[in-house]
């Protein structure tokens, strides 16, 4: 008896199903892990996608780029940036990101918001940011540090666009002349720029969102004389697709060479985007490639 058409089915679906229904259970495991006031476990979350523990950790790490555990971090921190943003109280804000404790909150505060609840609900304004601005091999740079870490290394040709610069992006800190004692770590700084092959031992205080910090963490990790391109560091996210994001997050970097985005150019191997100037990436990646002295770029 001959099958009717409706009777026939392929044996294998299209791969364009495959990828929405796959893109459908993560999107759905996202949602889930958003509404739950706790994280949900990694077990629960599998179970719910009808997948093993293995199998969903890797798909949703492949989808979104990062682990369940870290987007659900990140959703905590969005909610307790929202409630101490909207003017609650740091209670409010333990209980809307989902904390069982105060001591649970206040301990993972650092990573979430970059500093204290107190200081994020005031806009930062109780942060103190030193800063001392010198002479590189590349022009002037200017070198910021929270008692974290340094917070930004800043390059340019003029003095007064660099401290302009810096209090555009920390509007609400209050920014203080470094003293005697700060110029080691402007030194180190200087080093690190007129030698950008060496190991950065500066200690750094990275500020951004989770996909920034991982963008970020992947720039650290090529090796000095070697680059990637865009859409090549976007594929060793797992975010093949998400190369106009990675160079996005590339140009929001602010601390130069120790986070080391010149070693990032274009398909084609072109050195563009560079927030500091096209001269200056040379200089850096000669520089690195053993090619003799930096000398002061050409600005043409």
């Amino acid at each position: 008896m001959p099958h009717s058409q409706s009777d026939v089915r392929p044996r294998h679906q299209p791969d364009a199903a495959v990828s929405a229904r796959r893109n459908e259970r993560v999107l759905a495991a996202c949602r889930h892990i958003e509404a739950c006031e706790t994280p949900p476990t990694l077990d629960e979350l599998a179970a719910t996608a009808g997948l093993s523990r293995f199998h969903f950790h890797r798909l949703f790490r492949q989808v979104t780029g990062v682990t369940p555990a870290a987007y659900a971090r990140a959703c905590r921190a969005a909610r307790a940036r929202a409630a101490l943003a909207g003017g609650g109280s740091v209670t409010e804000a333990i209980h809307e990101a989902g904390f069982n404790s105060s001591g649970r909150f206040y301990e993972q505060t650092d990573g979430m918001l970059g500093m204290t609840p107190t200081r994020y609900r005031r806009g930062g304004a109780a942060e103190t940011i030193r800063f001392a601005v010198g002479v590189c091999s590349l022009g002037h740079i200017l070198v910021a540090a929270t008692g974290k870490g340094v917070c930004a290394i800043l390059l340019g040709d003029d003095p007064d666009a660099l401290l302009r610069d810096l209090q555009d992006r920390f509007a609400q800190a209050e920014l203080i002349g470094g003293d005697a004692g700060f110029e080691d770590l402007v030194a180190r700084a200087v080093g690190l720029v007129d030698h950008p092959g060496r190991l950065c031992e500066l200690p750094l205080d990275v500020r951004g969102t989770a996909f920034q910090r991982q963008v970020w963490q992947a720039l650290r990790d090529i090796p000095a004389g070697a680059t990637v391109s865009y859409a090549e560091l976007a594929a060793r996210l797992g975010r093949p697709s998400a190369t106009r994001a990675v160079a996005g997050a590339c140009a929001a970097n602010a601390i130069a060479v120790a986070i080391p985005c010149h070693r990032v150019v274009r398909g084609d191997g072109a050195l563009s985007g560079y927030r500091w100037g096209v001269a200056r990436k040379r200089a850096l990646l000669d520089a690195e490639a053993g090619e003799p002295g930096l000398g002061r770029p050409d600005r043409r």
